[in-house]
C-alpha cells in the first residue's frame, strides 16, 4: 500500500486532459473536438500494479497512450522518472511487405530497444508465437491469427521497467489467447510497475494493488481495489 513512507511516484498525472478532433466537423471555421479525457489525476509507484476500469469509451486506451508518451496532453501534466515504458500494443510499425523476422526487429526498435536488443530477441519472439515455419515469410501474407501471435510476442519480450497493459492483448486463436493471457499475469506478478486496462474484475481483484475508476473521461474515485471494485460493481 502506498502511505507517508512510500517513495516517490514514477509516473504523476494531474488534471490531464486530451481531445481528439473531428475529421471534416468545424463550427465557425473551427475544427471540432471530441474531449476523450477531461481530468485524469493519480500517481503509480515503483513494482505496484494499477488497474484501470472503466465502462466503453471512458477513455482508457487513450490514457494509456498519454502515459506511455504516445499521445501529448492538451491540458495538465504528466511527469515520469528516468524509466523506460513499454506499452504492449499489437503491430506497431508492422509492414506488409516486410518478413516476420523484419518486422520483429523494427517493432522492437519503435518499443525503444537498441538493434541489438531487437535482434537478441528474435529466437524468444519465434518460439513464443510458434511462427518458426513463417517468420521469413511476407507480413501482409500473415492471418489475422498470426499478426496478433507476432504482435504480442514482440510487445511482450519488449518490455521494459513500466509496462502498461491493455487487456485486448489477450488475442489470437484460442490457445494463444490462453498463453497470451497468461504471460500478461506472469508479468504482473513480478517486480515490474504495471497499469493495466482491463473489464474483467476477478483479473483485477487478483493482481491490482489499487484501482482508478475513470467515468467519462475523469478520475470517478482512486483507492483500495476491493473498494473501488465493490463500488463499481453497484454503480
Amino acid at each position: 500500500m502506498v502511505g507517508a513512507n512510500s517513495p516517490k511516484p514514477l509516473i504523476s498525472l494531474r488534471h490531464v486532459g486530451f481531445s481528439y478532433g473531428k475529421p471534416g466537423a468545424s463550427f465557425w471555421g473551427r475544427r471540432a473536438e471530441h474531449s476523450a479525457i477531461r481530468d485524469i489525476s493519480f500517481d503509480v509507484y515503483p513494482g505496484e500494479t494499477v488497474g484501470i476500469i472503466g465502462g466503453n469509451g471512458a477513455g482508457k486506451t487513450t490514457l494509456l497512450k498519454l502515459i506511455a508518451g504516445v499521445l501529448k496532453p492538451a491540458v495538465g501534466t504528466i511527469t515520469r522518472a528516468d524509466v523506460r515504458i513499454s506499452m504492449l500494443s499489437l503491430q506497431v510499425g508492422f509492414l506488409p511487405h516486410l518478413t516476420g523476422r523484419e518486422n520483429a526487429i523494427l517493432g522492437g526498435l519503435l518499443l525503444g530497444l537498441s538493434k541489438e536488443q531487437a535482434k537478441k530477441n528474435l529466437a524468444l519472439i519465434e518460439e513464443f508465437s510458434e511462427l518458426q515455419a513463417f517468420i521469413d515469410e511476407p507480413f501482409g501474407t500473415y492471418s489475422s491469427g498470426m499478426k496478433a501471435r507476432l504482435g504480442f510476442s514482440v510487445a511482450y519480450f519488449a518490455s521494459n521497467e513500466v509496462v502498461l497493459i491493455d487487456e485486448v492483448l489477450g488475442v489470437g486463436d484460442r490457445d494463444f489467447r490462453i498463453k497470451s493471457t497468461a504471460a500478461i499475469k506472469e508479468m504482473i506478478t513480478t517486480n515490474r510497475t504495471v497499469v493495466l486496462v482491463s473489464h474483467n474484475v476477478a483479473t483485477l481483484r487478483e493482481t491490482a494493488n489499487r484501482v482508478v475508476w475513470i467515468s467519462e473521461g475523469a478520475t470517478h474515485m482512486e483507492g483500495d481495489t476491493a473498494d473501488i471494485l465493490e463500488a463499481y460493481a453497484a454503480s
